[in-house]
């Protein structure tokens, strides 16, 4: 998790909003690690988690990453969540919770709906606390 909080921070002075996300391959290697980039890039789909996703995706040649462990500093919203379903991670760890726009525990509970092909084992509030507090100091800049 501590990887996936220095994205967050990176993503924070980028002025993205502070969430990180690392994969990590059956075998302990760091597959891929990223923060926020969707002011950065113009594109509203790329979240912490979809980006490592996407690089994991590639350099594996394959859509689908069983075994794999994703480490993310805020609960995935709907659509991120849809696509650790898809790439059928093994299991998903983040640490805030997001009852505004979750998609795991809060909102669309994906992975508890039926039309649900895979769900991860899910384990939450790692480094929650910490995770919570990076958010709320970056919106409050804001207001």
């Amino acid at each position: 998790m501590e990887i996936a909080l220095a994205e967050a921070r990176a993503a924070a002075l980028r002025g993205e909003v502070p969430v990180g996300a690392v994969l990590i391959a059956p075998d302990g290697r760091v597959v891929a690690q990223a923060g926020n980039r969707t002011r950065e890039l113009s594109d509203p789909t790329a979240h912490a988690e979809v980006l490592v996703i996407r690089a994991a995706c590639a350099a594996a040649g394959s859509e689908r990453l069983p075994g794999h462990d994703l480490y993310v500093t805020l609960e995935p919203c709907p659509m991120c969540a849809a696509a650790i379903s898809a790439a059928r991670i093994g299991r998903l760890y983040y640490g805030a919770a997001d009852p505004k726009s979750g998609g795991v525990a809060f909102g669309a509970r994906v992975f508890s709906h039926p039309q649900c092909h895979h769900a991860p084992e899910v384990y939450d509030g790692i480094a929650g606390a910490e995770a919570e507090a990076m958010l709320k100091t970056f919106f409050a800049a804001r207001r």
